[in-house]
């Protein structure tokens, strides 16, 4: 059975850091592909960040470059996701999601097969 646990969420302000990490069990994170997806009140799912284990290729969306970066522990299955000059627009629940097949974008969040349940990031000004 496939698990992935959020943690490192948090209230912080504007300018601040926060670093997400992902545990996973019943699936290596070396097996293909990790994404850091958030998700606000009223707002759809977006991607944030995501990183092709194998080759450690990884993906940015244009909001956070610059200022997130993701990243992994292979000897720990972790995943996490280091935020630094955090933006009230940046307040969300973030998630953690791993993909096994091959295909699709890393974008997309149907293209995902397993999630984390989420950690909330809020950021006030």
């Amino acid at each position: 059975q496939v698990q992935l646990v959020e943690s490192g969420g948090g209230s912080v302000q504007a300018g601040g850091s926060l670093r997400l990490s992902c545990a996973a069990s019943g699936y290596t994170i070396k097996s293909y592909c990790m994404a850091w997806f958030r998700q606000a009140p009223g707002k759809e799912r977006e991607p944030v960040s995501t990183i092709y284990t194998s080759s450690g290729t990884s993906y940015y969306a244009d909001s956070v470059q610059g200022r997130f970066t993701i990243s992994q522990d292979n000897a720990k299955n972790t995943l996490y996701l280091q935020m630094n000059s955090l933006k009230p627009e940046d307040t969300a629940m973030y998630y953690c999601a791993a993909r096994y097949t091959y295909g699709g974008s890393w974008y997309t969040a149907a293209d995902f097969n397993y999630w984390g349940q989420g950690t909330q990031v809020t950021v006030s000004s």
